[in-house]
């Protein structure tokens, strides 16, 4: 069953909405409702996936995933029949979320384009340690730390 109609708008209006898919996904996306057609479409702008993670010190986090791995598409068009649920969405905290999210992915594509030679290939720019957290030495005198701390407890 599908929630209250009320807050479709008409096409062109776009609003931020959680939907739960038949799938058992529940995707975030900026959308627009097509109702040209005897059928409504929903029209989905950079749809992702949130996951919140709960870290051992407490903290929450928001995993933020493309709802589409592989595509370099922004923009997918998806039937009602496949909505179990959806619902507009006013939580700014997840509005800016998603909108970070988007600027970075944009951001990352301008960086990767510019970075190109002409092989094809990409060039890593800035610190050569680039990707690396720490250094196997210092990882490994860390968790040596950590054992010894360990073992000395009753």
């Amino acid at each position: 069953m599908i929630s209250s109609t009320s807050h479709l708008n008409n096409m062109g209006d776009e609003f931020y909405s959680i939907l739960k898919l038949v799938s058992g996904e529940e995707i975030f996306a900026l959308v627009c409702v097509d109702e040209s057609n005897d059928e409504p479409i929903l029209i989905l702008h950079n749809p992702i996936k949130m996951k919140t993670l709960t870290q051992m010190n407490h903290l929450n986090y928001i995993k933020v995933t493309p709802w589409m791995e592989l595509s370099e598409e922004d923009m997918f068009v998806l039937k009602m029949d496949k909505v179990i649920t959806m619902t507009e969405c006013h939580d700014q905290r997840l509005i800016k979320i998603f909108k970070q999210y988007i600027d970075e992915k944009d951001e990352e594509e301008d960086v990767v384009i510019k970075s190109r030679s002409r092989k094809g290939k990409v060039k890593l720019s800035g610190d050569p340690r680039l990707g690396y957290i720490s250094s196997v030495e210092k990882k490994r005198q860390s968790l040596e730390d950590l054992f010894k701390s360990d073992s000395k407890e009753p």
